[in-house]
């Protein structure tokens, strides 16, 4: 899609701040990959200054991967903060299921903060949808994994849940999902190695947070390219690592490289994108 170019165009020219409260095991990966995508990272979760900076900032990422009593407060006000100033927050419900904590700050976040996505694995969405038995903390597992055999059932599941909260919905997995009101579609970039390092999927949720932050008219498009964006980061990652050698740690390297050098053109040719609904 040729929007996919403009997008990413609009991430480097602006390059959007996009204030993070996110998961201290991949917040240093969160923030070189929003600086390799193009955006401007900032990471502040004390609630004496989150209003502040999402005040300064043109777009919100909410991560409850090591979600803490602490920042429950911090997530609330500064996304109801965002929502006053019309900034696009990002949701990204890790472990959703997991805990009686996490599942109750769920609750408060989705009734009190306006979403404009929620990007998850396939058991933390099924969860938010309704499906208490697929949660499974941070990994989905087989029988919840997005497949050609139920594609099109879970498409249907995530524009139910889009209906619902408001939110352009982002499954991700072998097959991503990306659904808004006007429908859904499959995204199968991506390579089985992102699979083998902690927080391609954190990471995957912050460059959300810069294509939504650089295209705030546009919010299921700017999902939508950021998905194909980190997908084809990870496939050029792997081409690489195959001709150097290495191992993870290479990899992860390798990931933040291709992610900094992605322009329009590649990505526009390398999508692998169709619609579902």
């Amino acid at each position: 899609m040729e929007c996919f170019g403009e997008i990413m165009d609009m991430v480097r020219r602006h390059g959007p701040m996009v204030h993070n409260i996110t998961n201290y095991v991949t917040v240093n990966d969160c923030a070189n990959i929003i600086l390799a995508a193009g955006g401007s990272p900032i990471m502040a979760d004390d609630a004496a200054e989150v209003e502040q900076i999402v005040a300064l900032s043109s777009a919100l990422v909410i991560n409850i991967g090591t979600l803490n009593s602490r920042t429950v407060a911090s997530m609330l006000a500064a996304g109801k903060r965002a929502n006053s100033l019309n900034i696009p927050v990002v949701l990204d419900p890790v472990g959703a299921g997991a805990s009686d904590l996490r599942n109750e700050t769920l609750r408060r976040l989705l009734a009190e903060v306006r979403f404009a996505a929620i990007k998850g694995n396939s058991s933390e969405i099924r969860f938010l949808a309704g499906d208490a038995a697929s949660a499974r903390g941070v990994d989905a597992g087989d029988a919840a994994q997005v497949t050609e055999s139920n594609l099109a059932e879970v498409a249907r599941m995530a524009k139910a849940l889009c209906a619902e909260t408001g939110a352009t919905i982002i499954i991700s997995g072998r097959i991503d999902i990306v659904a808004h009101a006007g429908g859904a579609w499959a995204v199968e970039n991506g390579d089985r190695l992102m699979t083998r390092i902690t927080g391609t999927g954190c990471m995957t949720t912050a460059v959300v947070g810069c294509c939504v932050g650089a295209s705030p008219k546009d919010i299921p498009h700017a999902c939508l390219c950021a998905m194909c964006a980190m997908g084809v980061a990870g496939e050029i990652a792997s081409e690489n690592m195959a001709a150097v050698g290495g191992g993870t740690g290479t990899y992860r390297a390798l990931l933040l490289d291709a992610m900094s050098s992605i322009d329009g053109p590649t990505l526009t040719c390398r999508a692998k994108v169709r619609h579902l609904l």
